[in-house]
């Protein structure tokens, strides 16, 4: 079983930056698609960043040019590097780990972003 860890949340003033980190414990399996996912107060949950064993990412529209995601394979990592935050990206974001086959997700525990103005 896999079981991703988020840390590196908190409070930060509208304009800086954080970085959140993502390491899944367990058994180690290849991940196909690690990325993160957000909720605010009140909203559904939506894709942020997606990183995919390719190489290739997806980037939600309102983070694209700020928010950069990353994986290390070797670690069963990702990490989410957030620049020019804005008080709409407060949320709890959540790391998802996918894999094809089987066709199964493994969340992690969700952490804290709020961004003051």
């Amino acid at each position: 079983q896999v079981q991703p860890v988020e840390s590196g949340g908190g409070l930060v003033q509208a304009g800086g930056s954080l970085t959140l980190s993502c390491i899944a414990s367990g058994r180690i399996v290849s991940i196909d698609v690690m990325g993160w996912y957000r909720q605010a107060p009140g909203k559904q949950r939506e894709s942020v960043a997606l990183s995919y064993l390719s190489g290739d990412t997806t980037y939600a529209d309102s983070v694209k040019g700020r928010f950069t995601v990353s994986r290390d394979n070797a670690k069963n990592a990702v990490y989410l590097q957030m620049n020019s935050l804005k008080p709409e990206d407060t949320a709890i974001y959540y790391c998802n780990e996918h894999t094809f086959v089987p066709d199964r997700d493994y969340w992690g525990q969700g952490i804290q972003v709020t961004v003051s103005s």
